[in-house]
């Protein structure tokens, strides 16, 4: 297993003469992607536009979540299937414990074994609206993602990713409770963990500090969000800082899509470059399906495009 180490401290020289920001990159990132299953016809070709300007990128895989109470159960298998049908990529599909028995979601594992995939992102789900945001288990199900990644790695040798929060869970009752918790998803037989979005390169590393003095051994890969609208990272940041420097960067920039696209670009690549001083070279995007500011953000971090879909 993969042993998480805490990166070496970057180096605290700024830049000078006419080195770039991004000037030294030498491409040796591995990155992987999200994305999320369409509604529509028009949403179907936003989604595979998306893969296929950033399959030649070489993600090591791309994910395809799964919606609350499974409301996008057979939409995510169909696009799994299609990406494991269609793509030389690797999907990964997820899976969670929310209204579905352990023999429901033991024969969607089957299923996705059968079609190939051999790759599941464990998550114990979002409450269900009527639950008035109270996680409640299936009576029959499982009652958490830990226990899913047992129930998982019970059924078939898959390679199982589960969350972990930089800032502690908004439902968790302490960030020491909440670091506990990962330790049981990975001592259940994880891989490897991805985080929720973050802002601050050293929030991330005071989480890796403290989960490798927890005994956390698997891969930590930090999740990262470009700012599509701010007024939404708002909203989905309950326990996520927000630095000021990063407000200021998006004030009055929601009415304009265009220079938000690109500013939001720019600041993602700048976290990422943080992390990588520090020693990161695994990154996981949340693309929204969109592909320009990923693919702008890894071609910043050095990353060239290798085959294509």
């Amino acid at each position: 297993m993969t042993v998480t180490t805490r990166p070496a401290e970057a180096a605290t020289s700024a830049p000078c003469g006419d080195t770039p920001l991004f000037g030294e990159m030498a491409g040796d990132i591995a990155v992987s992607y999200e994305f999320f299953p369409p509604k529509t016809e028009k949403m179907e070709a936003q989604l595979w536009d998306a893969i296929t300007e950033l399959a030649p990128l070489a993600p090591k895989f791309v994910s395809v979540t799964y919606g609350a109470g499974g409301s996008t159960r057979e939409r995510t298998h169909a696009t799994v299937a299609r990406i494991r049908r269609e793509t030389n990529l690797v999907p990964a599909a997820h899976l969670t414990c929310v209204a579905a028995s352990k023999g429901e979601i033991d024969e969607i594992a089957d299923e996705y074994w059968e079609a190939g995939v051999r790759h599941i992102v464990a998550l114990r789900g979002d409450p269900q609206p009527q639950d008035n945001g109270v996680f409640r288990a299936h009576p029959e199900g499982y009652a958490s993602a830990a226990a899913l990644v047992e129930g998982l790695r019970k059924r078939h040798d898959f390679e199982i990713s589960v969350a972990a929060y930089p800032e502690m869970h908004p439902e968790a009752s302490s960030a020491q409770s909440d670091l506990d918790n990962l330790k049981r998803k990975i001592d259940a037989g994880s891989t490897r963990a991805i985080t929720q979005f973050f802002f601050s390169a050293d929030a991330y590393f005071r989480f890796l500090d403290k989960a490798l003095a927890a005994g956390i051994t698997a891969p930590i890969v930090p999740g990262i969000m470009p700012v599509t609208s701010f007024a939404a990272i708002r909203r989905m940041s309950a326990n996520t800082e927000i630095p000021a420097s990063l407000e200021a960067l998006f004030a009055d920039l929601d009415a304009r899509p265009g220079p938000r696209a690109l500013v939001a670009a720019v600041a993602a690549a700048d976290l990422c470059k943080r992390l990588y001083d520090g020693g990161v070279r695994n990154f996981h995007f949340y693309t929204l399906n969109k592909a320009d500011q990923t693919y702008a953000i890894c071609q910043l971090l050095g990353l060239r495009p290798k085959e294509t879909v």
